[in-house]
Formats: structure tokens, C-alpha cells, sequence
């Protein structure tokens, strides 16, 4: 779990607005391990922002609309989707796009939910 996190989630226990269980999102990952995986990803995203390949940039990827990083041609089931890139989202969309999005030009997926976790993870330590 990053500092922000923590001290984000020590702040409103302290205000009482949140239970703990929002506070184990990130328990059991490991973003390093997600910089494995994420590997596998690298020849069709890149994480620098601008910089489309196959697949859309990455970066900054928590809180888009899917579909909507301008530069990027993507498919009309995406576009249309209207999903919105958190945690949640990607975990199911990687567990398996074409089953997620029927349509989605995107057809790799991560199978694996610890892998998924790990690599949701590294995502979100990657963006700025």
C-alpha cells in the first residue's frame, strides 16, 4: 500500500468515515511482481503519456473513460462501454476483455487474479 494511501485512509479512520476493510484494497499485491507482468503488456502499452502503440497509453489510465484518450482508434464497443478505469473495472476487463467488452479490439487478457491484482497495483504506482 503506498504512503498516500495510508495516510489518506489514517486520516479518515480518524474521522470515522470509512471501515477497514477499504483499507485492504491493495493487502496482497505487489506492485513489483505487477512490473512483471505488466511485461507482457509493454509491447502494446506504454505508460508514457502520447505514446500509443497497439493499444492505448497507459498512463494516467485510473479515473478515463474507457475509449475516450484522444490519438487512439479504438473499437466501437469500447467507446461505447462507458466504463470508467478503476480497480474494479480493470480487474474484470483483464480477467477477460472479449467477454467484458464483446468487440473489444483488445484480446490478451490476465487470467490469473493474483497476476491481475499485482499488475492493477503497478499501474496505479505508475501514475503521476
Amino acid at each position: 500500500m503506498t504512503l498516500k494511501y495510508m495516510v489518506c485512509g489514517v486520516l479518515a479512520l480518524g474521522f470515522g468515515l470509512v471501515a477497514v476493510p477499504s483499507l485492504q484494497a491493495d493487502a496482497g499485491t505487489d506492485p513489483v511482481k505487477g512490473k512483471a507482468v505488466y511485461a507482457r503488456c509493454a509491447g502494446c502499452h506504454s505508460l508514457k503519456a502520447g505514446e500509443n502503440r497497439i493499444g492505448p497509453s497507459l498512463n494516467q489510465v485510473f479515473g478515463r473513460e474507457a475509449g475516450s484518450l484522444s490519438g487512439f482508434a479504438y473499437s466501437a464497443a469500447l467507446k461505447k462501454s462507458r466504463i470508467v478505469w478503476d480497480v474494479k473495472a480493470l480487474d474484470h476487463f483483464l480477467a477477460s476483455p472479449a467477454k467484458a467488452v464483446p468487440g473489444t479490439k483488445m484480446m490478451m487478457g490476465v487470467p490469473n487474479a493474483q497476476d491481475r491484482a499485482d499488475l492493477i497495483m503497478y499501474l496505479k504506482s505508475t501514475a503521476k
